[in-house]
């Protein structure tokens, strides 16, 4: 099992859906954790969890696609706990649209929040990852940047942009004891992915993200559980490598 006793991990989005379950999962490794947020309403109840688990936890509220935001979340967590051992870059969103109906602004958030944010992110906390001997950053991509689904052309550049920069990274930061790797979900049981599924039950496109042999939805936790490993010594001579967790929606 994970032991990530004493660790301190950012987790990004964490305030609802994945990254609320990854927060909590990697409290109950042992961790203590910075909750990240764009909502500061959702930001409490997360906290809450990870304290009555005897872990601490504080929450920031930060907008990834403001770089003065992302560095201020991790001084914050320098500033708390000391040091940063842990990066989990999972705040996202998803615009459905057909790409000859999507503005550029559409274009810009998915751009902005999925990948530069991702950027961002990782760009502050490396040198505190460094400082603190090194340490785990895991990215939280999608199965759609390796399969085509409908109206989900911005959400998979950005995606597969998280992957290419994963690679790029782990390469980078490896020989300072840093390793880089991603998760590819596939239709996790969240707020955000049944808003997508809803919008594309309106087409008459068929819902591809359905079609994986193991036949339902993940839980969130089944992404939280391999974002713990990955972020601990039991995946230690793992880096660079996107891990698919889709129910095989997505087959290597």
């Amino acid at each position: 099992m994970a032991d990530l006793t004493s660790k301190i991990a950012i987790v990004t989005g964490a305030g609802q859906g994945i990254g609320k379950a990854i927060a909590i999962r990697l409290a109950q490794a042992g961790a203590d954790v910075v909750v990240a947020e764009l909502l500061e309403e959702r930001i409490a109840e997360t906290v809450d969890a990870i304290e009555k688990l005897g872990r601490k936890a504080i929450g920031v509220q930060a907008d990834v696609r403001d770089n003065a935001q992302v560095v201020a979340m991790v001084n914050a967590a320098v500033e708390n706990f000391g040091r940063v051992d842990i990066l989990v870059n999972n705040a996202g969103t998803d615009i459905v649209r057909d790409l000859v109906d999507l503005s550029d602004e559409e274009w810009d958030i998915q751009i902005d929040v999925n990948l530069k944010g991702t950027f961002y992110c990782c760009r502050a906390a490396v040198p505190e990852i460094v400082k603190a001997g090194g340490g785990a950053i895991v990215n939280i991509a999608s199965a759609a940047g390796y399969i085509s689904y409908p109206g989900g052309t911005a959400y998979a550049a950005a995606k597969a942009g998280v992957m290419a920069l994963t690679r790029s990274l782990a390469g980078e930061v490896g020989k300072q004891n840093i390793r880089v790797n991603a998760i590819a979900p596939g239709p996790i049981d969240t707020p955000l992915a049944r808003s997508v599924f809803a919008e594309m039950a309106k087409r008459d496109d068929p819902a591809i993200f359905s079609s994986g042999p193991i036949r339902r939805m993940g839980r969130p936790e089944e992404i939280a559980n391999t974002v713990a490993f990955l972020a601990s010594e039991e995946s230690s001579y793992i880096t660079g490598d996107t891990i698919s967790v889709s129910g095989g929606t997505y087959m290597h």
